[in-house]
């Protein structure tokens, strides 16, 4: 998580690649002084996210280390469970998501094993991200869609997908059906997820025999199954190829997973 200041107040906030929008977890709309769109702007007061309407909201100072970005719009909306870190040990409870609509703009490069995100004060200025070394990673195209979520290609037991990359997630997860018409055998768990405006779901885990994300080969992975009916839009889930699921954490981080969103590039440890 980021520590970050909203209007003055400390806040912390999660890096979701998967969340197309900011957002302010609904009960801490008033702690930290978020003002409503009014009818004079140009901004929509509603926006539509997994089906459901969620208002928006105006943060009139919302600092990320030395950058600040004024006026900025965000989501407010019931986080719930779907953002687990409060279920982590010693680890706060998240009071937002830090969106797309800012890591694209920013041009942000984020590593997902050392827990490090970059932002760019001056976006359109050229050069490489201090302190990010890139030696010994694989290079992963991102195909980005008009909602702003991240896209890569890949395979699974040899049937080529995509993955939507969401470090959101907690785990790799694949869409059920998915995993049903492969004929991948799967075992209960006692484990759940949600995610926003969603109900939550049962998830069952499955061993792949091999997964792959551009060139990068990963053997013998579990890997969560789940309904992602509502997570996955827009018939992705029957596409050529499918969006077989969502590239979760921990592969991320296990594979030391940096994302640039500037060149639109992931890059992943073989």
């Amino acid at each position: 998580m980021v520590r970050a200041f909203i209007n003055g107040k400390p806040a912390w906030l999660t890096v979701d690649s998967g969340a197309p929008v900011s957002a302010i977890a609904l009960h801490r709309r008033d702690h930290f002084r978020l003002t409503p769109i009014t009818a004079k702007s140009n901004l929509p007061a509603r926006v539509q996210i997994n089906g459901a309407f969620n208002n928006v909201a105006i943060a009139r100072q919302l600092r990320l280390g030395a950058l600040t970005l004024v006026d900025e719009p965000v989501v407010t909306v019931d986080l719930g469970r779907s953002h687990h870190s409060a279920q982590i040990p010693h680890e706060p409870d998240t009071d937002g998501i830090i969106g797309a609509d800012i890591l694209f703009p920013t041009k942000a490069v984020l590593d997902c094993q050392r827990q490090l995100l970059i932002l760019k004060v001056e976006p359109d200025v050229a050069g490489d991200t201090p302190g990010i070394d890139r030696r010994g990673l694989e290079a992963v195209p991102i195909q980005v869609s008009d909602g702003f979520n991240l896209y890569v290609n890949g395979s699974i037991n040899g049937k080529r997908a995509r993955l939507m990359v969401d470090t959101g997630s907690f785990a790799t997860l694949l869409h059920r059906s998915f995993v049903r018409r492969m004929r991948i055998p799967t075992q209960q768990t006692a484990l759940s997820s949600s995610a926003v405006n969603l109900k939550e779901r049962g998830v069952r885990v499955a061993r792949i025999r091999k997964l792959s994300v551009g060139s990068v080969d990963l053997i013998g992975n579990q890997v969560g199954v789940i309904d992602l009916e509502g997570v996955i839009h827009d018939g992705l889930l029957d596409g050529s190829p499918p969006v077989a699921g969502l590239l979760g954490a921990e592969i991320l981080k296990g594979h030391h997973g940096i994302i640039d969103f500037g060149t639109r590039t992931l890059y992943l440890k073989k």
